[in-house]
């Protein structure tokens, strides 16, 4: 297991200096990054990672709204072999008949990844976990239909502002996550809130262990009141210091 950072995270950075922020993740120690709606800046991206040594073995970008070509295209280009749909809004939660539409809609979706050598993925926020259908949360329930192949990038935090234990749903989610997101604090929905790892509420090394094939644990925060690139040393030194997975 490899630690990585997504790059939402860096957004505003992002947005001033591309060639900068991935400059200055590489020098906090982060080898791998995970983008974000990576299509529109992908050759400006592709640069600074090879640059600075970078890989991105994942990447966001909206598979359901967007077109999967595109999408497809520029992650094979970036290097990027698991492409990961980061929100469907909570009102797709409520119902059996919604949940069974979206998980037919991201099987589609993998069958053409499939084509360009690409894996798909969904990742969580609170909603899912909130959702309760059939006697299980949303998240399980969605999980069970969809191909093999699929993987899951379980948003541990917002598990558990959802209600939820991560441990527990990581267990019972098993082989199917491949790909974590770390982040801690107050287990709110107040974004700015969010704390680098080991400083919040989040049994952050128990919830790491408890994911037994997990390739990578992302590194995020929604938003931070603090200095963003310390926060994200913070995290990293702590997981680092902790011994959990490879060198990031």
């Amino acid at each position: 297991m490899s630690y990585s950072i997504q790059l939402y995270t860096l957004r505003n950075a992002v947005q001033e200096d591309l060639k900068g922020t991935i400059r200055r993740v590489a020098e906090i120690g982060f080898t791998q990054v995970e983008p974000y709606n990576f299509v529109a800046m992908a050759k400006e991206l592709g640069a600074a990672l090879k640059e600075n040594g970078l890989t991105a073995p994942s990447g966001h970008a909206p598979l359901l709204s967007q077109d999967q070509d595109g999408i497809f295209a520029a992650a094979k280009e970036l290097g990027i072999t698991t492409v990961i749909d980061p929100f469907i809004p909570a009102e797709r939660w409520q119902s059996a008949e919604d949940i069974q539409e979206t998980a037919a809609q991201l099987n589609a979706a993998a069958k053409k990844g499939a084509g360009y050598g690409i894996r798909v993925g969904y990742h969580n926020h609170q909603w899912e976990l909130e959702s309760t259908i059939e006697g299980r949360t949303a998240l399980e329930y969605f999980a069970d239909l969809l191909d093999p192949e699929l993987v899951l990038e379980v948003d541990t935090y917002w598990v558990a502002v959802g209600g939820q234990d991560p441990v527990d749903i990581l267990t019972r989610l098993g082989d199917r996550v491949k790909l974590i997101h770390i982040k801690d604090g107050p287990l709110t929905t107040d974004t700015k809130a969010q704390q680098p790892a080991g400083q919040g509420k989040l049994p952050v090394l128990d919830v790491i262990a408890a994911a037994k094939s997990l390739e990578v644990g992302v590194v995020e925060f929604d938003d931070y009141a603090g200095d963003i690139f310390e926060g994200i040393n913070e995290s990293l030194s702590f997981l680092t210091a902790a011994g959990e997975g490879i060198k990031a």
